[in-house]
């Protein structure tokens, strides 16, 4: 009766619980992200949004697969998923502080009982032996009275979305970096040809002019010239096909394999592909919103804020209801079974580690503190990323339109120099100068297409998008 006038004395500490600490709320964003980009250019579409698998705006099936290898096999996107599978374990554990603990115990004993009255025993015959049964069960549960457990399982679950968004975050850089090692191949293998045409140029012309030596009509100085210029040519070859080879190899571990399995599709490819439409770029809202970087900030912020409650609920006493019964049997004594049980409430207070327990809670503040100013400064960085990542586009797009110009101009201009040369009235350097100024060209011409395939793989992993792939999948496995 003395444990129920207790619990009538708490109840109106329970009705009246709450928790202590900071209640989060979302931080703001300055209010010019929600416009346009400040970088206009031709090929960027400002008003569609960031289709989730941008990597088919390129048409090419071959990348398609590349991608869904990637996503199936990645070692980093296995790494995650497994970060991701640890953090909801953890998150489950929080979430059991809930429910009550319990200790069961219980025994059997056989020995020599105690001798009845006036019965004495005597040498050599003891007391009659006995069976003793035991057995007790007690409850624990924590009343959660100033938020503390609440608070863990906040910060648990803002954690495992933290994880989650990471997770996202190596999806967006696995279809990326794909991307660019299987464009970068492509590319280079253009690269490649175009370097070849050019050493095929100057080896033509030096056996002209060797020709031409031969019947006396040129000196061994135009031989040598026309000699160091297809030199010149062929080694520009090795080094773009180590550069090919880099990028495949690449490939080949960004899609979970072997440097001696890489597909045909890719070995096979000879042009950079490139978006069959503008680049849909949309706004600075849309972005944020896409952003799994920014995601990840924001939840590990919200994880941090509930942690404040719970460095702060230890400055308070954690109050426990709890209940035992126990049961002993002596089969000896009769009417010895006998039965016991419990109810009341445990008060805890860490008096002596006040100091402790405040120290903690700014610790805690101070962490709170850091994360939103890594929140901040990420969603700065991502405004910047995709503002660079769209100058280096545009600038680069025009320009390779230039270098297409020169190309065709240097092409024409050596076409005009060999006649000239072939009907006597200009020297051979003057073919050479026109001839070096057509390769330049040429070799810049296939320069500028690897780098602007590579820096539109910049700007779409700027913009975030490919972490929404299959999510739906992702989402089902997170309810179990």
């Amino acid at each position: 009766m003395r444990n129920f006038k207790v619990l009538g004395l708490i109840a109106p500490l329970l009705a009246s619980a709450c928790a202590v600490g900071p209640n989060y709320e979302r931080p703001k964003t300055p209010v010019a992200t929600a416009e346009p980009f400040v970088t206009k250019g031709a090929g960027f579409d400002p008003v569609a949004q960031l289709p989730d698998d941008w990597w088919r705006l390129y048409r090419d099936p071959a990348l398609d697969a590349l991608i869904e290898r990637a996503f199936v096999a990645n070692t980093d996107l296995r790494v995650a998923a497994a970060n991701l599978a640890r953090a909801r374990a953890v998150l489950g554990e929080a979430r059991s502080a809930r429910l009550p603990s319990t200790d069961l115990n219980g025994g059997v004993t056989y020995g020599d009982g105690v001798q009845g009255a006036g019965q004495a025993g005597t040498p050599g015959n003891p007391g009659d032996a006995q069976w003793s049964q035991f057995g007790g069960l007690s409850l624990a549960w924590e009343v959660d009275l100033f938020g503390r457990v609440s608070r863990a399982i906040t910060a648990a679950r803002a954690d495992t979305e933290a994880v989650e968004a990471a997770r996202d975050a190596v999806r967006v850089t696995v279809a990326a970096e794909t991307t660019r090692a299987y464009v970068n191949a492509c590319a280079y293998a253009y690269a490649i040809e175009v370097a070849r045409q050019s050493f095929k140029t100057s080896s033509d012309s030096l056996r002209l002019v060797t020709d031409q030596e031969r019947a006396g009509s040129v000196g061994k100085l135009d031989v040598e010239r026309a000699g160091a210029a297809a030199a010149t040519a062929r080694s520009a070859i090795p080094a773009l096909e180590g550069q090919r080879q880099v990028a495949l190899f690449e490939l080949a571990a960004l899609i979970g394999t072997t440097p001696g399995d890489i597909p045909e599709a890719a070995q096979s490819c000879s042009q950079a592909p490139e978006p069959a439409t503008n680049i849909p770029v949309g706004d600075g809202a849309a972005l944020l919103r896409r952003r799994p970087d920014l995601r990840q900030a924001e939840r590990q912020l919200a994880a941090d804020t509930a942690r404040i409650g719970v460095a702060m609920a230890d400055l308070y006493p954690q109050v426990s209801l709890g209940s035992s019964g126990n049961f002993f049997r002596d089969d000896i004594v009769r009417g010895g079974d006998s039965f016991s049980f419990s109810l009341g409430p445990l008060i805890s207070w860490s008096f002596p580690n006040i100091a402790v327990a405040r120290a903690r809670v700014r610790q805690a503040q101070a962490q709170g503190d850091a994360s939103l100013a890594t929140f901040d400064g990420r969603v700065l960085n991502a405004l910047k990323e995709v503002e660079q990542a769209l100058t280096i586009v545009a600038t680069e797009q025009d320009r390779l339109q230039s270098l297409r110009e020169a190309q065709l101009r240097a092409g024409e201009a050596h076409r005009l120099a060999d006649l000239r040369y072939r009907a006597g009235s200009i020297a051979y350097l003057d073919v050479l100068v026109a001839q070096a100024d057509m390769l330049s060209a040429r070799s810049a011409y296939a320069d500028s297409v690897q780098r602007l395939a590579s820096a539109r793989v910049d700007l779409f992993k700027a913009l975030g998008g490919g972490w929404q792939h299959n999510q739906e999948t992702e989402q089902a496995d997170a309810t179990h």
